[in-house]
C-alpha cells in the first residue's frame, strides 16, 4: 500500500468503515481464502468477496468486490477493506479501487481486523 498510516494502538474507526473490516474479515472466515475484502459505495451499499483462486479465474479479494460493485451498477466507491495474513494490499487490488474513485480510502487489516495501515487516495 502507498502512503500508508501506521494508526496507534487504539485508534477508532468511524462505525462505517469498521464495519467495512468486519465484513471483510468474515468473507475469508467464510470461505478460508487467503483474503476478504468489502467496498461501501458512495450510496452506502456494501459488496464483499474472497479470493478467487479457480484454475481459469484469479481475482484478488479487493478486485473481486470491486467487480461484484460495477456488476451492480456502482460507478464511486467512498471506501474498501482488505484483511489479509499478507504485510501489505496489492498493488492490482488497490488499482481496481483506484479506477472507481481516486479518493476512496482503503484499510488494510491483519486477520485478527486490527487495523495495519490505510491508504487515504488523492483529493484529485
Amino acid at each position: 500500500m502507498t502512503d500508508s498510516d501506521h494508526p496507534a494502538a487504539g485508534q477508532l474507526l468511524e462505525p462505517e468503515d469498521a464495519k467495512l473490516i468486519v465484513l471483510a474479515r468474515a468473507a475469508r472466515n467464510r470461505t478460508g481464502a487467503i483474503e476478504g475484502a468489502a467496498v461501501r459505495d458512495r450510496d452506502g451499499r456494501t459488496y464483499v468477496a474472497a479470493t478467487v483462486a479457480l484454475p481459469a479465474l484469479r481475482l484478488s479479494a479487493l478486485q473481486g468486490a470491486v467487480a461484484s460493485a460495477v456488476s451492480s451498477g456502482v460507478t464511486s466507491l467512498a471506501a474498501a477493506a482488505l484483511v489479509s495474513a499478507a504485510e501489505t494490499a496489492d498493488d492490482d487490488g488497490v488499482s481496481a479501487v483506484r479506477d472507481l474513485s481516486k479518493s476512496a480510502t482503503v484499510f488494510f487489516a491483519g486477520i485478527d481486523g486490527a487495523l495495519l495501515g490505510t491508504d487515504r487516495g488523492s483529493t484529485h
